[in-house]
């Protein structure tokens, strides 16, 4: 997809068409689910891999929120020409080896149409050659690794990838907190390495340093002797590019270990459980995300007050990705029919998609991902997520 940024004027009269289609196209669902009374016949099936137990389980369970929103309006309106739209969720636990073993089970499934996940960018590449030799769309919805699209035709996504995400990290850190001498702790896989590569990248380019590098393992606990390498480099900041349960870790290992300095996190620890795991220790963390329920856009709004209605919560981005993708490939199913090639043939050319995080949108045919997306900042106050005021940063109390 792409994304027109033209100006205020016109973000403005495309959030209210926008709001009017998402208002109109998507009424909310009452009661005890009449949305299976509109619809009849043998359900139109997509495929999820992703995580629903072990350490990224909360994502899964993110997913699943926005699925469900999205499909309860999406058949209130009869679904695919009367027939139902749903999904087989398969736990692959963010492990390739078992997103592999799904990617199987889903491509010689013929009632599969499409297939959404995995979570994390390296489960999903290690299954990307299945999916594309059996010419079934793998649609990694929230795969930001840059290779992730190059792996054939029918890798498609619409989140921006790290070559975009990290700059803009780098921006926050540098240009907005006036943050100069970073030490940066990274998940050490291909996700966390190339997502560190781009960002001191951008650091520099930026007038900042990188004066501490440290990779890390998925399961480890104890970052007691990492912490202590990045505190003799005397950096003015910490950066995280975690996930929620290792960044949370660290986070309360911070000042044990001596280190005060403000921390910037990548936008995967916006999540509940990073708050939950955190505690006190993730307050005055500032991330980025590109969907927050606090804005006051009003398709914004719209979507919350009918997410909140549902589950009494407010979505966070992985819900609102998951619900955008089923609003997503319900137009092109709809529009272009359930075989295999038409779908991924249709994302080349669907236009217009309403979407909460990105706005009227289509897809760039050359990188098949979302480009030009918007970055909100966030600072944790109070155990919460809270729009940046724009005050410089302090050393952490906790």
């Amino acid at each position: 997809m792409t994304v027109s940024t033209h100006g205020a004027t016109r973000r403005s009269v495309l959030g209210l068409a926008l709001s009017a289609l998402l208002t109109t196209a998507l009424v909310p669902m009452t009661g005890a689910r009449p949305a299976l009374a509109q619809t009849a016949g043998e359900p139109v099936l997509f495929g999820v891999s992703g995580p629903l137990t072990g350490p990224a389980a909360q994502y899964g369970a993110q997913w699943k929120k926005g699925f469900d929103l999205a499909l309860e309006e999406v058949n209130a309106k009869g679904g695919i020409q009367g027939r139902p739209l749903a999904y087989q969720f398969e736990d692959s636990q963010n492990d390739p080896r078992q997103a592999v073993a799904i990617a199987q089970k889903f491509t010689a499934n013929p009632k599969i149409v499409i297939e959404l996940g995995d979570f994390a960018s390296p489960t999903s590449m290690a299954a990307s050659p299945i999916y594309q030799r059996a010419g079934l769309v793998q649609f990694g919805f929230t795969n930001s690794h840059p290779d992730f699209t190059k792996g054939g035709d029918y890798m498609w996504s619409n989140s921006p990838s790290q070559a975009e995400e990290a700059p803009q990290l780098a921006d926050y850190a540098v240009k907005r907190l006036g943050l100069k001498r970073l030490a940066v702790l990274h998940l050490n896989t291909d996700w966390g390495r190339t997502t560190k590569d781009l960002f001191v990248k951008a650091v520099e380019e930026r007038g900042g340093q990188v004066v501490a590098s440290e990779g890390y393992l998925p399961d480890e606990k104890d970052f007691r002797s990492t912490l202590v390498r990045a505190r003799e480099a005397n950096p003015d900041g910490i950066v995280l590019i975690s996930y929620y349960a290792d960044g949370a870790a660290i986070a309360r290992q911070l000042k044990p270990t001596g280190l005060n300095q403000p921390v910037v996190a990548i936008s995967s620890v916006y999540s509940p459980k990073f708050l939950e795991l955190g505690g006190d220790a993730v307050n005055g963390v500032h991330t980025t995300t590109r969907f927050f329920p606090a804005e006051p856009a009003p398709a914004v709004q719209n979507y919350v007050r009918r997410f909140r209605a549902k589950y009494g919560e407010d979505p966070d981005v992985f819900s609102t990705y998951a619900y955008d993708s089923v609003i997503l490939i319900h137009q092109v199913i709809a529009q272009y029919g359930t075989d295999r090639k038409a779908i991924r043939d249709g994302l080349a050319t669907v236009k217009d998609v309403p979407s909460v995080i990105f706005g009227l949108a289509h897809f760039d045919l050359d990188s098949r991902r979302i480009t030009g997306s918007r970055s909100v900042p966030l600072k944790i106050k109070d155990g919460a997520f809270a729009l940046w005021d724009g005050a410089p940063p302090a050393p952490s109390t906790n």
